[in-house]
């Protein structure tokens, strides 16, 4: 039995990013933590590759490792109309996994235990939790800590009124000559065919004049076929006039959209960070700035030796707005391309990202309000009201709420 500290599970951009502000800490502290980051060893349990991009201003933790940052972004609408204006005060910025986890584990101090295990079971204790794993050989290992925080991803989404799928899959291209404008991003596109309900775009996120990251997304109910995100992203290339393409890597993934409330501390020694934490956001989908909060206020706490809860990044008015807004995209009460072609068209994209990452003020934002479809979004939040009601009162009589 291997006895620790701090114990970080999973390798994900929570996860390495609390183990990375872990130096930190152990600088601010008269006595080091000791920390172990576990995850499974290199193999079909390991998640592929992926690319996490977020808005911050300049200056971030991650700057030196930028694969590309963008000061000027647009949108275009289903009609073809471009709104494009600065990110000010935000650059938008993307980075790639593996060199996120190989500078973490390049950087590390001397106090940070990087192990490779199947984490089977977690048993909360008074004094020290216990991580019951599997080594790569199938010996049963353990390790107690003092915290334990568990990134790995949620399996249960049932506990919200409405769950959406930000699913999506991503070419990385090559074209023959300069096509790109590497300073300039296109952060939603609304032109291609939309579904029922929900919304679909595409994006360009140029690296050079002649390379970019093109993706199709949809917000909705169910995944597609790799197959058909395929023909999506062909058809999407001929769009923006790309021409020949040579596609050299691809990235595809799901991310839950959902106003389910996730607690970030499930016991006495047992906390939960990352997407099961709450650090999606639920209208956006966006976890990277979620989670340098959540895991800047884990760091400061075990340096100055509190209780290391970690808070939900967003404030409870944006939840809300966040929960009216997925139940008005489920519904088909407003047409997601339709919603964001007004709030991007009337607003200056710095102040919509503000809001989007939950800095915004609140006059701001009933400002932005008014100028997406207000009609069925009053509708949508009186009904998320009388839902709401309702489900505490039935919840005080010790009934289960109808979804």
């Amino acid at each position: 039995m291997a006895d620790y500290d701090v114990v970080i599970i999973g390798g994900g951009a929570a996860g390495l990013t609390l183990a990375h502000r872990m130096s930190e800490v152990n600088q601010r502290r008269g006595r080091p933590l000791r920390t172990a980051l576990v995850e499974p060893p290199t193999g079909p349990h390991t998640p592929p590759p992926r690319t996490w991009c977020f808005w911050e201003r300049e200056g971030g933790v991650w700057d030196p490792l930028l694969t590309a940052r963008w000061r000027d972004l647009s949108v275009v609408t289903a009609d073809g109309a471009e709104h494009r204006s600065p990110a000010a005060p935000y650059l938008y910025k993307m980075l790639r996994s593996d060199d996120v986890a190989a500078h973490v584990r390049g950087h590390a101090d001397a106090y940070l235990d990087q192990r490779e295990l199947y984490v089977r079971d977690l048993t909360d204790g008074p004094e020290r939790a216990t991580v019951h794993a599997v080594g790569p050989a199938g010996a049963d290992v353990r390790l107690t800590a003092r915290w334990v925080f568990d990134s790995r991803p949620p399996t249960d989404l049932t506990g919200g009124r409405t769950t959406l799928l930000q699913h999506f899959r991503g070419w990385f291209v090559r074209v023959p000559r300069a096509t790109f404008d590497p300073r300039a991003a296109v952060l939603m596109d609304l032109r291609p065919p939309q579904p029922t309900t929900g919304v679909a775009f595409g994006y360009v996120l140029p690296s050079s004049p002649r390379e970019a990251l093109v993706e199709y997304t949809e917000f909705g109910r169910a995944a597609l076929r790799t197959e058909e995100y395929d023909e999506a992203l062909t058809a999407y290339c001929a769009q923006v006039g790309l021409g020949e393409v040579e596609v050299t890597a691809a990235e595809q993934g799901v991310i839950p959209m959902t106003d389910a409330t996730f607690p970030t501390r499930v016991g006495r020694r047992l906390f939960r960070i990352g997407t099961a934490g709450g650090a999606t956001r639920p209208s956006t989908g966006y976890t990277f700035s979620g989670v340098a909060r959540q895991t800047a206020a884990v760091a400061r706490a075990l340096a100055e030796d509190r209780t290391p809860i970690p808070p939900v990044p967003y404030r409870a008015r944006h939840l809300a707005m966040d929960a009216v807004m997925l139940r008005a995209l489920d519904t088909g009460r407003v047409r997601g391309s339709d919603f964001f072609a007004r709030l991007f068209a009337a607003n200056r994209l710095g102040d919509v990202l503000a809001f989007l990452d939950g800095t915004s003020p609140l006059p701001r934002e009933l400002a932005m309000g008014l100028t997406t479809p207000v009609a069925a979004m009053s509708w949508t939040v009186l009904d998320h009201l009388w839902y709401t009601l309702r489900d505490r009162g039935l919840s005080r009589r010790g009934r289960p709420s109808p979804r």
